[in-house]
């Protein structure tokens, strides 16, 4: 079965709104999808000695490292670093690095994939704060670093992302969704030459909903799906940029299993990938992300981690995923 058929297997299925909430106090509140949540009598002094002297300790006692950073939440974890930093006068990252085997302490790495994966997955509260933190550690506005090491159609996607104008709102249009669909056909399949700006443009600025109501309007205009006529059409960074954006816009937690299932496949296992997609989404839907990948590929994302790693770095990688 092809990516693409696997990809849209089981999640084209009309969802209800209110199987996200749940009502507290009579109001309606979502519902908490991560795996990861704040530490009962959190105390981040004993925490960060707690760390210090697992740190210390000769042989390094990682069970130790791995207990407490997995089980706190990023918040109680940026605490701990903070304090560990007074305490000590050195960086707990920096310390972390030093006393690790390379697979625990693997860092998030750079690459196209990457970016396009935290643009299209992020709010656009969170972009502006990544711009934000980016301007204050390297003293260079992220667009710029954007255009300095990318080029053509991909640049111009990469800086629309980045304008953070993305529509939030949970409403659909049916109306701009046809129109939409339209002029996504027109600009795809019609011409000689890609419309790429105007594939960019749409893209870009719908909200997650707005575009899937879009994708279902598409294939009233078209005998093929979206993502098919961007595979033919284009090439590249591109291809792969607008593709991405397409998955994450139709099903954000099927999209991080695909990319779990990809860093696992055939020789090898890219654990920066692993390490990037559970940290990041263990607070936001990984409870979906395990689920679509039941969905996806038949076997569960816990046996294939347990199959394809080992050791303490297995461990946390099976504590961000919560139970099996």
């Amino acid at each position: 079965m092809s990516l693409f058929r696997r990809f849209f297997k089981n999640i084209v299925r009309d969802t209800d709104p209110q199987d996200d909430t749940v009502s507290v106090k009579n109001k309606p509140k979502p519902k908490y999808y991560g795996t990861v949540t704040p530490y009962p009598d959190f105390n981040a002094s004993a925490d960060a000695s707690v760390l210090e002297s697992a740190i210390k300790s000769k042989g390094v006692e990682e069970d130790v490292i791995v207990a407490v950073l997995v089980k706190r939440s990023n918040e109680q974890r940026q605490k701990i670093k903070a304090v560990y930093e007074a305490s000590t006068g050195r960086r707990l990252d920096e310390d972390l690095k030093s006393a690790l085997r390379s697979d625990l302490e693997d860092g998030l790495g750079t690459d196209e994939a990457v970016l396009v994966e935290i643009l299209a997955t992020r709010s656009n509260k969170e972009i502006e704060e990544i711009k934000r933190v980016f301007k204050e550690e390297y003293k260079e506005d992220l667009e710029q670093d954007v255009k300095d090491d990318t080029s053509g159609d991909f640049t111009q996607a990469l800086l629309a992302m980045l304008k953070a104008n993305k529509d939030e709102s949970k409403d659909i249009d049916l109306d701009l969704a046809r129109k939409d669909a339209e002029i996504l056909f027109e600009a795809g399949e019609t011409g000689k030459k890609v419309d790429v700006s105007t594939l960019i443009n749409i893209l870009t600025t719908r909200s997650g909903p707005q575009l899937t109501k879009t994708f279902h309007q598409y294939a009233c205009v078209s005998d093929i799906t979206l993502p098919k006529a961007l595979t033919i059409q284009l090439s590249g960074d591109i291809e792969d940029c607008l593709i991405d954006i397409v998955k994450c816009a139709w099903n954000t937690p099927a999209f991080f299993a695909e990319k779990l299932h990809l860093a696992m496949k055939g020789h090898g296992t890219c654990e920066k990938t692993l390490i990037r997609v559970l940290v990041s989404r263990s607070e936001v839907d990984l409870k979906k992300i395990v689920e679509e990948y039941r969905a996806m590929y038949d076997n569960s994302l816990h046996e294939d981690i347990l199959h394809d790693t080992k050791g303490h770095y297995q461990k946390v990688l099976l504590g961000l995923c919560g139970p099996y």
